[in-house]
């Protein structure tokens, strides 16, 4: 059975990422994420939807990632991404990433990110920024993208509420 979706309570923004998200990963944000301004430097949000991928791969499918330094033979691959900003956040905050996947192709999968700040020192609670990811399957040994394995399709299907 699939999660209860739901999404994070922030005040209405004509920017977010309509419906809802069946999982969230917590990520606190450290000194070193913060540039010059005192912000979350633009990169980091990268690394967040990363850290929330691979939480999401692993409670989804129900292992580790593979990966193909470590001589897994399969895995996956970041084949695009946008991220749209949206306010701000700062050293100590606790941001939550939604996380869901919108489609499943032939070798890839669109996944869905949802950066939230809750409310702190900083200002009441609001919407960071929402990502745009692109994941390609991928035999590592031949170099190409290969179809996306039956078990994660019907294991994403599940958690997403999907029927196939």
């Amino acid at each position: 059975m699939a999660p209860p979706r739901s999404r994070i309570e922030v005040p209405a923004d004509a920017r977010d990422m309509a419906g809802d998200f069946a999982h969230r990963h917590l990520v606190e944000v450290r000194l070193a994420d913060t540039d010059a301004m005192g912000h979350v430097n633009n990169a980091r949000y990268l690394t967040y939807t990363e850290i929330a991928r691979v939480a999401y791969y692993g409670q989804v499918i129900g292992k580790s990632l593979p990966l193909g330094v470590h001589g897994a033979e399969e895995g996956m691959i970041l084949a695009d991404i946008r991220v749209a900003y949206r306010s701000p956040a700062f050293f100590g905050e606790t941001l939550t990433v939604e996380t869901r996947t919108d489609r499943i192709g032939t070798t890839s999968r669109t996944q869905g990110h949802r950066i939230t700040a809750p409310e702190s020192r900083y200002g009441p609670a609001r919407l960071v920024a929402v990502a745009e990811a692109v994941l390609v399957s991928y035999d590592y040994r031949a170099e190409r993208p290969i179809p996306v394995p039956g078990e994660w399709r019907a294991a994403i299907a599940a958690h997403e509420g999907w029927r196939e």
